[in-house]
């Protein structure tokens, strides 16, 4: 079968579609045909070796972490999948990867593909979909009435995480570009910041929730915005000593972790905050729950654009530029 490989951690042509081996299903997993996989960001930064001290990433890897597809097999013991069923799964950190014409996936990371949905929106959802969730509900404990801070509204997780948001009783807040304000407004934003025309640090105040999507100084320059007792969750780091704990890293990457996320840590305390890293992992329980909401139509997917198999390293590139509104699916072409 072909998959999309990284060869190389960094390097010019580190990526290139490959004859693989099709995978043999094991016991507990289920054999996906792939028909779509979605990009998220961090696949550029797996690329880029920016995940090394945290993936078990053995080279050479297939990329990709979401996907929608049809199941043909079903390993032993399997009870809640049968061949035929559509599925949708994320497979992030689990030593596999979607961008291949077939996956083998555990089925705990799987659930049955929202109907109203085709391969392609459903792509778009896993990572970003639990990303939001777990964010909300196991990090912030997000509570009706709350006032969050989503910041870049019109991507891929900034799309999903104000619809999520506003289902759970928010009030939300986020920045954007001039060009889609009416975009993350339809999406249920109830303040839009223009960050090229505004300094949101400067419109907005006493947030409870403060969700970090954006590299650099964001997370600091959001500290401006909240109250005391409230919990900003960083999803692009630096991690922190209960994540290395909590990832059975050793006493050395505790460390280490600690004293990169000090500062950070110390910032919030000040202002009587408290910080945490959010490192997404697959559930498909959770994904069953997205998934209803998704079926109700209280969520809607976000697909900027969509790429043939055969331009999936073009995909990656124009991800990596940032420009998406929303996500960039992959469509897989039919497997024999």
């Amino acid at each position: 079968m072909q998959a999309l490989i990284l060869k190389a951690y960094g390097k010019t042509g580190a990526l290139a579609l490959a004859e693989v081996a099709r995978p043999v299903v094991a016991p507990g997993e289920i054999l996906v045909q792939v028909h779509a996989a979605g990009l998220n960001p961090v696949d550029n930064a797996i690329v880029r070796g920016e995940f090394k001290p945290l993936l078990k990433f053995e080279l050479p890897a297939v990329m990709g972490s979401d996907l929608a597809g049809v199941v043909v097999a079903t390993g032993a013991g399997v009870t809640r999948f049968k061949v035929g069923d559509a599925v949708f799964a994320s497979v992030f950190d689990t030593g596999r990867g979607s961008l291949a014409e077939f996956v083998a996936v555990p089925e705990h990371a799987a659930a049955h593909k929202p109907a109203n949905l085709d391969f392609v929106q459903a792509a778009s959802i896993p990572m970003v979909g639990l990303t939001a969730w777990q964010s909300f509900h196991e990090h912030a404990l997000l509570k009706p009435g709350q006032k969050v801070f989503i910041p870049a509204g019109s991507g891929g997780i900034g799309s999903f995480a104000i619809q999520l948001a506003k289902q759970m009783g928010a009030r939300v807040a986020t920045t954007t570009s001039t060009a889609n304000m009416a975009l993350v407004r339809s999406l249920g934003a109830d303040e839009v910041i223009d960050y090229k025309q505004q300094d949101f640090t400067q419109v907005l105040s006493d947030h409870d929730v403060v969700l970090g999507t954006v590299k650099g100084d964001g997370v600091a320059q959001a500290l401006r915005i909240v109250r005391p007792g409230s919990k900003v969750v960083s999803l692009i780091g630096p991690p922190t000593a209960d994540f290395a704990r909590q990832r059975g890293m050793n006493v050395v990457f505790r460390l280490v972790m600690g004293l990169l996320s000090r500062k950070i840590r110390g910032m919030a305390r000040q202002r009587g905050a408290k910080y945490s890293f959010m490192f997404v992992r697959p559930d498909g329980a959770q994904l069953a729950a997205i998934g209803k909401l998704l079926e109700t139509g209280a969520i809607r997917p976000v697909i900027d654009q969509v790429y043939p198999f055969a331009q999936a390293i073009e995909a990656l590139a124009y991800l990596d530029q940032g420009r998406a509104r929303g996500k960039v699916v992959v469509r897989m072409a039919p497997a024999p």
